[in-house]
């Protein structure tokens, strides 16, 4: 083996990140080694990497092994007594070139085995931009890292940091590039996308990015935001969903809960009415918006009847791609302290929650039949709406357009057309 091999988990900004990491690996000339990079989301995923290292060790004996990722910046130490692991490095030191110059040097002590520093005094993005991750139709551009707010069950600010903005013009030049290149859609991501201009000169919000976007890349077919938190939606957010045809229709929402003292506890901004007034709202402007939302199943303190409320909000806010998330106590988080909800009580509510999300993905598939769809195809013969759903196609079509197809039906998930 030469060529440095990566093993991406978790979140779309870590394979955002996979990517920029390539490009840093083949610049440095690294060889004969395989990166992972970790997610820290829940004890789960911590395991999953654990057991990824193990086989990707086995399938590579010769290679040097090297971890980074969320987990990896928030406890090292768990990696770093892998006798499988050759090197641990953090988030920051990630998207830096001279870290993966020191790793391609002669392996002869040249670099230290662990490379993690405070990620808490990190106050500026990477500075590295990548043009064309994603699809040959759809990129994803990076615009915020980090996280400012401290909610109880989640470690992901220890590992991502305080919230960083990537400033306005920056992105607008990536994003100009793109479309030269012959993307039709960007998706704009973060960690906690509806922060971003808070640390910038003038405290810009998403909605001026947004507008900004919209108007100075007057040939960008489509643009999509990705997870949101709906309290911090600002008023120029709002006026882009209501007149600009080309921000999609589709909005991913961290919800979390549905009940009123689930959130309290997990220390969420917004309120059960919060959550259905911007589902309202967002609606009488765009009347074809969808929603996703993350709920999580079983939070520590939760009764059947808080549950309940979660389970109702699915309907209330009419949710139609719902991410369900068993809770994973994550040490040193302070709901990890709170009092557990029995394991086979949270399997069952997630799946019951997963349910509800099935027959709201079945009613909006039922819905779409016969209807005219903009759809930007994925590969010849898959692609998806401006609500994100997917369309599979009977005869083959030119990856990366937009074409207008008419449903003819529905199956397994999916929307088809001729």
């Amino acid at each position: 083996m030469s060529t440095p091999i990566f093993s991406n988990h978790g979140c779309r900004l870590n394979a955002y990140e996979t990517e920029a990491m390539k490009e840093l690996a083949q610049e440095a000339g690294l060889k004969n080694a395989v990166i992972v990079n970790t997610c820290a989301v829940t004890a789960e995923a911590v395991r999953k990497a654990r057991q990824d290292i193990r086989k990707l060790r086995k399938a590579n004996p010769d290679a040097r092994l090297i971890v980074t990722g969320c987990a990896a910046q928030t406890e090292p130490e768990t990696f770093s007594k892998m006798v499988e692991v050759d090197a641990v490095i953090g988030n920051t030191e990630k998207m830096v070139g001279a870290t993966w110059q020191g790793l391609a040097a002669d392996f002869i002590g040249e670099t230290e085995a662990v490379q993690v520093d405070d990620i808490m005094s990190v106050t500026e993005t990477a500075g590295h931009l990548i043009d064309g991750f994603g699809t040959r139709s759809r990129a994803y551009v990076q615009v915020q890292n980090g996280c400012d707010h401290r909610c109880t069950f989640c470690i992901i600010p220890y590992g991502r940091g305080n919230s960083r903005s990537v400033p306005a013009g920056v992105v607008v030049d990536q994003i100009k590039r793109l479309v030269d290149k012959g993307f039709n859609e960007v998706v704009l991501t973060g960690v906690d996308l509806t922060s971003w201009g808070a640390d910038l000169p003038a405290t810009p919000k998403l909605g001026d990015l947004v507008m900004r976007i919209l108007r100075l890349v007057p040939d960008l077919p489509r643009l999509r935001i990705s997870s949101i938190d709906s309290i911090e939606v600002d008023e120029n957010l709002m006026q882009a969903i209501a007149t600009e045809a080309r921000l999609m229709p589709h909005l991913h929402l961290s919800l979390q809960h549905g009940d009123d003292m689930i959130l309290k506890r997990m220390k969420r901004r917004h309120l059960r009415d919060d959550a259905i007034r911007f589902a309202e709202d967002a609606r009488k402007h765009r009347p074809d918006m969808t929603f996703g939302a993350d709920i999580i199943a079983g939070f520590p303190t939760e009764t059947d009847a808080m549950f309940y409320n979660s389970l109702k909000l699915v309907t209330d806010c009419d949710l139609t791609w719902l991410h369900v998330f068993p809770y994973s106590a994550r040490q040193g988080t302070p709901a990890a302290r709170m009092p557990a909800v029995n394991g086979a009580v949270i399997k069952e509510r997630a799946a019951r929650l997963r349910m509800a999300g099935d027959a709201q993905v079945a009613h909006h598939l039922a819905v779409q039949q016969g209807r005219l769809h903009r759809v930007l195809l994925e590969s010849p013969t898959m692609g998806r709406t401006e609500q994100f759903t997917e369309v599979h196609f009977s005869q083959s079509q030119t990856e990366g357009d937009i074409v207008t197809a008419k449903i003819t039906g529905q199956r397994a998930g999916h929307l088809l057309a001729g």
